[in-house]
Formats: structure tokens, sequence, C-alpha cells
């Protein structure tokens, strides 16, 4: 509706068949730049508004200044797990539409328990899988009414930003910029790369990280995986900077 007050607030976009999360606000609280750069696109398809962190600490900061209509939570973070925020959204007194995310399916089971929506395999890169498990998690009242289309286009993120994902990695695997105990930098790099792998199709970096996290969570020894690793990651830089 027209009004004369030039500062009254305008109306949010209402959801249309092609952009059915049009008007939305998702927090997006992930730490793979790859990953990050898919939703991104994603969103931007469906309409709907994005804001990320990549912390624990930087979601809490996010959550105390608005509430999203949706937050998508990566169940491995560098500051904890995301199981820890999916309990603290689920004790908000009107808590968005929580959606798990992550490239290990074993801790699909620990997020729904923990309250998750729904769980997003990675990579998520589906416009009409993300869009689907979006609206199914959102109360009745905000999807958008009437039949529509299911597009599924697949998104394709920038190669710059696998790129800073591999540079993250090689960091954590030298011991660069690392905090905490040995065993905990381990077990990140480790979730981190099985990620990414993921997320960038490459079976033999999802593999070799896939090994060091069994070989850790055994207690066996993991200084051939993490010096196998470290090797597959430089190799990968080394052919992104070629490509360039």
């Amino acid at each position: 509706m027209m009004t004369d007050d030039p500062f009254a607030p305008l109306s949010p976009p209402r959801p249309q068949g092609d952009r059915p999360l049009a008007g939305l606000t998702v927090l997006l609280v992930e730490d793979s730049r790859l990953a990050s750069e898919a939703v991104r696109l994603l969103c931007l398809r469906s309409g709907a508004r994005i804001r990320r962190a990549d912390t624990l600490k930087a979601a809490h900061r996010h959550l105390a200044t608005y509430r999203p209509a949706a937050v998508i939570v990566d169940m491995g973070l560098p500051d904890g797990s995301g199981v820890e925020l999916i309990r603290l959204l689920t004790a908000l007194p009107q808590p968005p539409a929580i959606l798990a995310t992550s490239g290990d399916d074993a801790v699909e089971t620990a997020a729904l328990a923990a309250g998750a929506n729904g769980f997003l395999p990675k990579p998520v890169e589906s416009l009409a899988t993300f869009q689907t498990a979006i609206l199914s998690a959102l109360p009745a009242a905000q999807r958008p009414r009437g039949p529509r289309e299911l597009d599924d286009d697949r998104v394709q993120p920038d190669p710059l930003a696998l790129r800073e994902d591999l540079a993250l990695a090689a960091d954590l695997l030298a011991g660069r910029g690392a905090t905490g105990p040995e065993t905990g930098r381990i077990a990140y790099v480790a979730m981190f790369l099985g990620g990414v792998g993921r997320s960038s199709h490459d079976l033999q970096l999802t593999r070799a990280a896939e090994t060091l996290r069994r070989n850790l969570a055994r207690g066996g020894p993991v200084e051939a995986d993490l010096s196998g690793l470290s090797a597959l990651v430089q190799a990968r830089l080394s052919a992104e900077a070629a490509a360039i």
C-alpha cells in the first residue's frame, strides 16, 4: 500500500514461484568459503538475504542483534560443535528454522537430536534441494502459497573460494595459527577438509581426510596420514595457481 510518509517502513518482498524465499534472512554459520559461496548463490537465486558467521562466537554476535528466519549450521566449526548452537536456537522463544550441514553424514543424527529441523549433506549446490529444505523447515504461514515449479539448477562457486579453503588447511596442517590441543587441531582440519573435498567433488581429498579422521578416533598413529594429506593439499594449491 502507498503512503505519503517517506520514512514509513517498506513491506518485505513477497515470495514468488521462482523466488520462494523472498523477504527472508538466512544466517549461515559456516567456516568454509567454498561452501559459503555456494549457499550465497542459492540464496541469491531464491530471493533470500544472507549473513555469514564463520565461528560460534561470530554467530552469537549476529543473533544478539537480529533474528533470522532460518539458520544453517555447519556441524564442525573452529571454536566448537554446531550442536551447541542448535541447542541454543531451539531454546529461543521463537526459534528460527534450523538446518544442519556437514560433509560427514554420520553427524545427522546428533543434529536432529539437538533440535535441527533438517540436514543438508555437502555439497549444497542444488537449487531445488536447498529451497525444499528451507521451506519444509519454515512455519506454514511463511511458505509461499500455490504450486511451485522446482528448478533443479546447480550453482558453481568461484574457484577462488576453494583456493582460500586450501590455503587455510595448509596453514592448519603446518601448525600455523593453531590454538588448543594438538588432537583438536587435527580433528578439526580432518573434518574441514572432508567437507571441502565433498564440496569440490574431490574424491581423493575426501578419502584422505576421512582416513585421518578415522585413525585419529581409533587412537592410532596419524603421522603418515597428516603427511599425505598435507602433500595432497599442496598439490591442489599448485594446480589451482597454475590454472589462474
